[in-house]
């Protein structure tokens, strides 16, 4: 079994089996309480998997981009439970599982999936007035990524590219499916193909705290 965790956005756990069934997945909306639901969403996620959690075999973590606070929270969760356990951790893009999301149809939204060749784009909401913005292509019918992660100002008016549209104007992702997730480690885990590169979560800015410049000096 293949436990995927992602924070990004709001809090999302899933648990797929090495052939990518999804036996389970639950997810909280809440952008900033990941800290107090994330340990219940494990809970209910292998209750509803009828799992014990010493049949996972992996965990995939979403690496963001995504807010410095919250997206810590997932990474340290899924660092927690492969160190705890002893298998491996397979970090993950979470505009990957965005991207894989829109075009596979096993996680069908309702809207017509991307066709062949067709561009993809994965848009959040970076606040601070930021969008985070991916960009794929349809190739055998997967997303392969193009553009990577980036910032851009809600405001700016210069098109992404290969859309003719600013970021603001294009669909913005508001969840992240943990289950593409875990399917995507599930296949590269099969395919040898883990990135370990990857495993830098992608803040994308620096976080707000900074180190102290030193002691100051107080006169006599």
């Amino acid at each position: 079994m293949i436990l995927g965790i992602d924070t990004s956005i709001g809090t999302a756990v899933a648990i797929v089996d090495p052939a990518g069934a999804v036996r389970a997945e639950a997810f909280s909306p809440d952008h900033r309480g990941h800290a107090e639901v994330i340990g219940d969403l494990l809970v209910r996620a292998f209750e509803e998997a009828a799992t014990d959690p010493a049949e996972v075999t992996a965990v995939a973590a979403g690496m963001g981009p995504g807010p410095f606070t919250g997206l810590r929270v997932g990474i340290a969760a899924a660092r927690a439970f492969a160190l705890g356990r002893g298998i491996p951790l397979i970090p993950i893009a979470s505009h990957d599982a965005a991207a894989r999301a829109r075009v596979d149809p096993a996680f069908a939204t309702g809207g017509a999936a991307p066709v062949e060749g067709e561009p993809v784009a994965v848009v959040t909401d970076a606040r601070r007035r930021e969008l985070a913005v991916s960009v794929y292509r349809v190739e055998n019918g997967m997303p392969v990524r193009v553009v990577d992660p980036h910032l851009v100002l809600r405001a700016a008016a210069e098109p992404v590219g290969l859309f003719g549209v600013p970021a603001s104007e294009l669909p913005e992702t508001t969840s992240i499916s943990a289950a593409a997730l875990a399917r995507i480690a599930a296949e590269r885990l099969a395919a040898g193909t883990v990135d370990t590169a990857a495993a830098e979560p992608l803040y994308l800015r620096a976080p707000d705290v900074s180190v102290p410049a030193g002691p100051k000096k107080v006169g006599t």
